[in-house]
């Protein structure tokens, strides 16, 4: 697109090098008429050129700017669904509190009953060792009567 304005070999530019052509094989008076025919046409095309120019930067400038739109969405739209999910964990983060505390109190009321449930069972061991020494009072006792008895069946026979 501006391969007009390279360099040559030379260190002239090509529009310098046809303005010094056309100048060499005409006369005066055609010359400046050419030249200036020339460098007009020429400056004119290198103006629709760098319009174009302008134009092109101006799309690949519109086209960055809507990417850039794009990706402000986009990031926007992440945004709100990570802060979404960070609510959500969050969530279930108290949730998982909540049954950690419930689950201690289980274990607190389970720890009770059992305690209860031992106290219970010492004292039920209590009790059949007193109802067994009962037993064995009653036992020795009826052994006495039995033998009161005997004794006096015995006399009398």
């Amino acid at each position: 697109m501006f391969d007009k304005f390279k360099k040559d070999e030379g260190g002239e530019s090509t529009e310098e090098r046809i303005v010094e052509h056309t100048s060499m094989k005409s006369n005066e008076s055609t010359s400046n008429e050419t030249v200036g025919e020339i460098g007009i046409v020429e400056l004119m095309d290198k103006r629709v050129k760098l319009e174009e120019a302008i134009d092109y930067v101006g799309l690949m400038i519109k086209n960055l700017k809507d990417k850039r739109t794009v990706l402000e969405k986009d990031i926007e739209e992440e945004s709100v669904d990570i802060k979404n999910l960070k609510e959500k964990l969050q969530k279930v983060s108290q949730y998982i509190e909540e049954e950690n505390k419930g689950i201690k109190e289980l274990a607190h009321k389970r720890q009770q009953v059992e305690n209860e449930a031992d106290e219970v069972g010492s004292i039920i061991n209590n009790l059949r060792d007193r109802l067994a020494g009962i037993d064995r009072i009653i036992d020795n006792e009826g052994s006495r009567v039995k033998k009161i008895k005997e004794s006096r069946e015995s006399i009398e026979n």
